[in-house]
C-alpha cells in the first residue's frame, strides 16, 4: 500500500470514529458478565452495518470471537501499576533491556538515526518501549485480537472507550492490514510496540519502507512509536524526563506513572 493509500485508509477509520461511535455504537447494552455477550456482537454487527463495515468483514471477524475470560481477568488485575518504582523496574528487567537496548541501538544505529532525522525521537526511549512492551519482539501477544477488543467493548468499564478500538480493528481488517484471526495481546494491543487499533490507524508508518504498514515489523513498530510520540507533542531536542519538555509526550503511551518514568529512565540509560 502507498503512502496516499494509508493516508487514506486511516482518513477512512477517523472519519467512521467521528460518526459511527455515537449515536450507534452506545445502542448495544454492555455488560459484565459473558451471558449477554453474544446478543451483544449481535446488535453491535447491525449498528457497524449501518456504520459502513461490509457485512464480509463482520462475518469473517466475528467467526471465531468468543468472550475473552482471560482479557476480562487481566483487566480487573493490573497489579504491576501499584508497585513502587524501584519494584516496578525490577519486574519489568529494566537491566536486561538496557544493556539489550545499547547493543541494539549499535546494531541498528542507521534506523534509528532516521527514525530521529524525520521524527526528532532518539533512539533511548523507543528502545525502553520497545524492550517493555515485547520483549524487543520476542512475544507480541497469543489472544484473539477481535474477541479481546470485542469484549472490552461489551464489558461496561471503559466500554466506549474500547468499542471506538473495535471499530478501528474492523476497518483495519476491512482494509486488509490484518486478518480475521489475526492474535496479539491481551487487550488487543498489535505488534512489537503493542499498539490499540485506534492508534494504528492514526500513527502506522512504514519504517522500512516496503510500502506496506505491519507492526509484527521492529522498523515499521518503532517508526510508528515515533510517530506516535511525536503526535503527543514530543519537540526535537527537548529533554524526555519528568518535568521536561518531552516528558508529556510519553505520558501519553501509558497512563500509568510508573510506567512514564521507566521509559524516561531506561531510555536516558540507553542513549548514555
Amino acid at each position: 500500500m502507498n503512502g496516499n493509500s494509508r493516508r487514506l485508509a486511516a482518513l477512512g477509520i477517523a472519519a467512521l470514529l467521528a460518526t459511527g461511535t455515537g449515536a450507534t455504537a452506545r445502542a448495544a447494552q454492555c455488560g459484565n458478565t459473558s451471558s449477554g455477550f453474544p446478543a451483544w456482537v449481535e446488535q453491535f454487527k447491525q449498528e457497524a452495518s449501518r456504520a459502513g463495515i461490509s457485512q464480509r468483514t463482520l462475518d469473517s471477524a466475528f467467526k471465531n470471537a468468543r468472550y475473552a475470560t482471560k482479557t476480562i481477568s487481566l483487566d480487573r488485575n493490573q497489579k504491576s501499576f501499584k508497585l513502587s518504582f524501584e519494584q516496578f523496574m525490577q519486574k519489568r528487567g529494566a537491566a536486561s533491556i538496557v544493556s539489550k537496548g545499547k547493543r541494539l541501538k549499535q546494531q541498528n544505529a542507521g534506523l534509528f538515526a532516521a527514525i530521529e532525522s524525520k521524527y526528532g525521537v532518539p533512539a533511548g526511549p523507543l528502545i525502553a518501549i520497545w524492550g517493555m512492551e515485547s520483549g524487543f519482539g520476542s512475544f507480541t501477544g497469543n489472544q484473539h485480537t477481535v474477541s479481546a477488543v470485542a469484549t472490552l467493548a461489551y464489558d461496561c468499564r471503559r466500554s466506549d472507550y474500547f468499542t471506538e478500538q473495535l471499530y478501528a480493528l474492523l476497518q483495519l481488517i476491512q482494509k486488509g492490514w490484518l486478518s480475521p484471526d489475526f492474535k496479539g495481546a491481551a487487550h488487543g494491543e498489535i505488534g512489537q510496540t503493542q499498539f490499540l487499533p485506534a492508534n494504528v490507524a492514526r500513527f502506522g508508518a512504514d519504517g522500512d519502507r516496503n510500502g506496506s504498514v505491519n507492526l509484527g515489523s521492529a522498523a515499521d513498530a518503532l517508526a510508528s512509536t515515533a510517530n506516535f510520540l511525536r503526535g503527543h507533542g514530543w519537540s526535537r531536542g527537548g529533554g524526555y524526563q519528568p518535568g521536561q519538555a518531552n516528558f508529556g509526550a510519553i505520558q501519553g503511551w501509558n497512563a500509568a506513572g510508573v510506567y512514564q518514568k521507566a521509559i524516561a529512565v531506561i531510555g536516558a540509560q540507553i542513549d548514555g
